[in-house]
């Protein structure tokens, strides 16, 4: 917390200094965005099936109408009743996908547990955004958000088992983990295009980017997306 206290002019001062750095990574973060939309686009051949509320559906048919898709891979392991409450913080940010929609993309939550416990506890939370099951099908397991070596090879933010080992101990070497992926639809086919886990999604939770903005920070001791309880768990 900053603790300095000054004039207004050494304040201003201090401010333009400030704000010549936030122009240099304001520009960095969009030249970074247009390498992100030229990287290249693999096809999914792979028949994935989907629960929801209203029966299967496939890859495609989470699309909708629309030429993209955003999918939050939420951790909710099968056996629990609830799912993870970083992943719920991150769900409580999610507005209205009217904005998302009128530029031809679609967004949807996808969790490993069955749709019987989905639907439970998106109830619970309150939230309206369309929600699917993964279970019974590769989906998690083919894009790195459940690890399971008996069913593939341990992987997690582009890093092998070796790897995360080494780096972390050990965390993210067995069961649900969360990330987001973006997918392209043309014509019938679909493309991935994009994948990121960990911190990657940090930048879009707006609980943290006004927290940024003050003295006190995150006030969550370290550097990693968490310390946040279910919303309906809070004595206001």
């Amino acid at each position: 917390m900053a603790t300095k206290i000054v004039s207004r002019d050494e304040w201003l001062t201090a401010r333009k200094e400030l704000l010549a750095k936030e122009k240099e990574v304001t520009r960095a973060r969009d030249a970074l965005s247009a390498e992100r939309r030229k990287l290249p686009m693999v096809e999914i051949n792979k028949c994935y099936v989907f629960e929801s509320p209203t029966g299967k559906a496939s890859l495609l048919d989470l699309f909708d109408k629309h030429r993209q898709l955003i999918v939050y891979h939420f951790m909710f392991d099968p056996a629990e009743d609830q799912g993870c409450s970083s992943c719920s913080f991150f769900a409580d940010g999610i507005g209205p996908l009217s904005h998302l929609r009128s530029r031809d993309t679609n967004f949807a939550v996808i969790f490993h547990a069955p749709i019987g416990k989905i639907e439970a506890f998106k109830a619970r939370m309150g939230w309206d955004f369309p929600c699917y099951s993964s279970f019974g099908s590769d989906f998690n397991h083919d894009f790195h958000v459940t690890q399971d070596e008996a069913v593939a090879p341990v992987e997690y933010n582009y890093k092998d088992k070796a790897t995360l080992e080494k780096e972390n101990g050990g965390y993210s070497l067995k069961g649900e983990q969360h990330g987001m992926s973006v997918f392209f639809r043309d014509q019938g086919r679909v493309y991935h295009t994009y994948s990121t886990y960990a911190r990657g999604t940090e930048h879009l939770l707006l609980t943290y980017s006004l927290l940024d903005l003050t003295p006190l920070g995150r006030q969550d001791g370290d550097s990693k997306i968490g310390g946040f309880d279910y919303h309906d768990k809070y004595d206001e």
